[in-house]
């Protein structure tokens, strides 16, 4: 598979030209990059307008996913904003006011996106009360949803942060049958493509998808895909230049460019991969350990059964040089792709086999509950705004989404009226100021 993305800044980095052109550096390296980094010039084609070496390099990747594929330099926060866009068109073109129902584990993405849109957005709860980071909805609770609405689309996250799978075939099926979409945030999930068999979102019945392919492939910061069904091909480039820079970063294009020709090797190396993450996790459930999530390259322990918080659990591998990906009271999140390689495997295993089991904690999060909706998110976000300490906050009505990335899931959604829960899940999650509407 040809990289022209890649070809063509080699060429040209290349070469003494002298650089009459973005970026200010004049191909002059600092960081080393500096040459390969240019801007729209003759030859180099456009992100949004492509025809050329761009187009190629979207119509390799469309080949390799089995869909219609679009690049985003902006991750899959532009990505989102799209499907939702791309959402909005749908509905209007069958005279529908767009509705969007999600799962309430949705990045803070959808919900600005939500915002800029002025989406009415539908939260689905699973059964259980799960948590903030997850929000595992089965077809049936899905079904249970329509039934009584039944809305433009339903947009799920899955993987979820913690490794949460969905039925993605499940629900897809039973969307279909009311008429409605299937939006799937599957910015943790690029490499499902590439098992055997698929799982991914857009082999399962999904009609938007995106995927950040900087989370789980070898690509750059930024790198993501949209992906669509054929019946929103035609308007995916607008829905993207929407919300992007009109300055996409080419080195960023040329890592997604770069990474086809191993994607067409990707599925050799997963099923070589896989199995060795799962002997890992063998041997951690066998020493004590509690795993969560089934997604096969996501390590996510559940921490105080083994005694220590996933903080503690993240700081004794930070002392041995592994970097823990995400931390909190309960949970410590491990990503691996097959660029770790095994002595990486090896080394986690034997610093978590190392750690001493301790009595369990028996302290239990904060069960997640929902907040009394007073404002649009939209209104809630365009409002006048202040910020005040987190135990000022409670019967204040939330503006801004307070949560950091990682994790980026809003604890109480923009609009929300803050009650005494809230305030204590914001206390346990660490967060000591909020934005509130005047």
């Amino acid at each position: 598979m040809d990289t022209p993305i890649c070809d063509f800044a080699r060429d040209y980095g290349s070469k003494d030209n002298i650089r009459l052109h973005m970026p200010g550096h004049k191909g002059k390296n600092q960081l080393g990059v500096e040459h390969l980094d240019i801007t729209e010039i003759d030859g180099a084609d456009s992100l949004y307008e492509a025809s050329g070496i761009i187009q190629k390099s979207e119509e390799n990747a469309s080949r390799l996913f089995g869909c219609p594929t679009f690049y985003s330099t902006e991750g899959s926060s532009q990505c989102i904003r799209a499907m939702l866009y791309l959402a909005v068109l749908w509905a209007k073109e069958r005279g529908k006011p767009p509705v969007i129902a999600a799962g309430r584990n949705a990045h803070k993405t959808f919900l600005t996106g939500a915002a800029l849109l002025d989406l009415d957005v539908r939260w689905l709860y699973p059964k259980n009360g799960g948590s903030y980071l997850s929000c595992n909805l089965t077809p049936e609770a899905v079904e249970a949803a329509l039934e009584q609405e039944t809305p433009t689309a339903v947009y799920l996250t899955s993987p979820d942060y913690l490794g949460n799978v969905a039925d993605i075939a499940g629900i897809a099926e039973v969307c279909h049958r009311h008429g409605a979409l299937l939006l799937v945030d599957n910015a943790h999930g690029a490499y499902l493509k590439f098992l055997e068999p698929s799982r991914h979102p857009m082999d399962l019945g999904a009609d938007l998808c995106c995927d950040s392919a900087h989370k789980t492939l070898p690509v750059l910061t930024g790198g993501a895909y949209l992906h669509c069904t054929p019946e929103f091909q035609n308007w995916a480039k607008n829905a993207l230049a929407l919300f992007g820079s009109t300055s996409p970063s080419y080195l960023i294009l040329q890592s997604l460019d770069g990474a086809n020709p191993g994607l067409a090797r990707l599925a050799d190396r997963l099923k070589e991969f896989v199995p060795r993450v799962n002997a890992v996790k063998k041997k951690l459930t066998e020493q004590g350990f509690v795993l969560y999530g089934q997604e096969p390259l996501k390590i996510t322990l559940s921490a105080k059964p083994y005694g220590y918080t996933g903080r503690e659990l993240s700081q004794y591998l930070l002392q041995r040089n592994i970097v823990s990906e995400f931390a909190d009271p309960d949970f410590l999140v491990l990503m691996l792709t097959p660029e770790n390689g095994q002595a990486a495997l090896d080394a986690l295993e034997t610093a978590l086999l190392t750690i001493p089991r301790r009595t369990p904690i028996s302290e239990k999060p904060p069960v997640f509950s929902p907040c009394q909706r007073v404002y649009s998110p939209r209104d809630a976000m365009l409002s006048p705004m202040e910020t005040v300490p987190v135990a000022e906050s409670e019967g204040r009505i939330l503006a801004a989404a307070t949560v950091g990335c990682p994790p980026a899931v809003p604890i109480v959604v923009s609009g929300e009226r803050v009650d005494a829960h809230a305030v204590r899940c914001f206390q346990y999650y660490g967060i000591t100021h909020c934005s509130v509407m005047k």
